[in-house]
This record gives C-alpha cells, structure tokens and sequence, in this order.
C-alpha cells in the first residue's frame, strides 16, 4: 500500500506541511510513502499509488500551474483511479489569502478522477485539508500529521 504526497513550493512552506502529512502516513504500519515534488511525479506513481494527497500555495485563488499540468498531463489514466483516495492541503502568505478556494481546486481534479476526497480529521480541523499561513507552526505540523495518518489508515482499511 502507497501513498503519494506530491507539492509544489517556491519558498519552502508548501514542502515543509508535505514532509509532516509524510510523517504522519508513516506512522500507519505496511503503508509505504512517496514525498515527491510535482516536478518528479510520473504517471506510474499515480498509478501505483492507493492515495494521492496534493498540496500547492495559493496562486490567484487556485493551485499552482505545475500542480494542475501534472493533473492535466494523466487525465488519460482516470479509470485507473477511481476509488482511489484523495486529500488537498494549501499555504498562503495572508490569513485570507485563498487557501480553501485552492484547496478545492485541487479536490475538483480529484473528483473528475473519480477519487475520493477526505478531509482532516476532526481532532486535526475537521475541513476541506491542511492550510497554514507561511511555514507551518507547531499546530500546522500537527495537523498535517493527523491528516496523513488519516489517509493511510483509510487506504489500509480500503485495501484490507
């Protein structure tokens, strides 16, 4: 069992809540983890992998360019990733800076795969995934770990 925790990060804030939702996955006993910028994502990662968790910093509202150009550049494997799950976390550099609007534009690439989307956990923030505001503090880590857990727990309960 695999999950893939695939970011993209200019100033290092998106890579450092990606390397804690790593930890977290790693807690889960048989689930291996692949941390992976978006550049180094391939196609055979989305296809072995049971989960995908995704995070970007806010550009516009949205996810970055690079991380929707790995969405668009698989789409033909989409019937291979149905019911496969799927989980978004965000930065941004202001507390209104678009961090949920981000988030679920990278849960709608999730769902046109036929993924299924899972929040963080409700002793994490119980909403859309991870955020934070430059690098994550303490309770961002955290959260971030919780949110990895989650997601390798549910792959272990899926696949098992």
């Amino acid at each position: 069992m695999q999950v893939l925790v695939m970011y993209c990060s200019k100033s290092g804030h998106t890579r450092k809540l990606a390397e804690e939702i790593a930890r977290g996955v790693r807690e889960v006993e048989n689930v291996d983890c692949l941390l992976k910028t978006v550049s180094e994502v391939t196609k055979e990662d989305f296809l072995t992998s049971d989960a995908i968790v995704a995070g970007s910093p806010v550009y516009f509202g949205g996810m970055a360019a690079e991380m929707k150009a790995v969405f668009e550049k698989y789409v033909g494997i989409r019937k291979n990733m149905e019911d496969k799950i799927g989980a978004a976390f965000a930065t941004s550099g202001d507390p209104s800076g678009g961090k949920e609007t981000t988030m679920m534009t990278i849960i709608h690439a999730f769902l046109i795969y036929g993924m299924i989307i899972v929040g963080d956990p409700l002793d994490a923030t119980g909403h859309y995934g991870v955020s934070c505001v430059g690098a994550p503090d303490k309770d961002a880590a955290d959260n971030a770990a919780k949110l990895g857990k989650r997601v390798a727990l549910l792959v272990k309960k899926l696949k098992g």
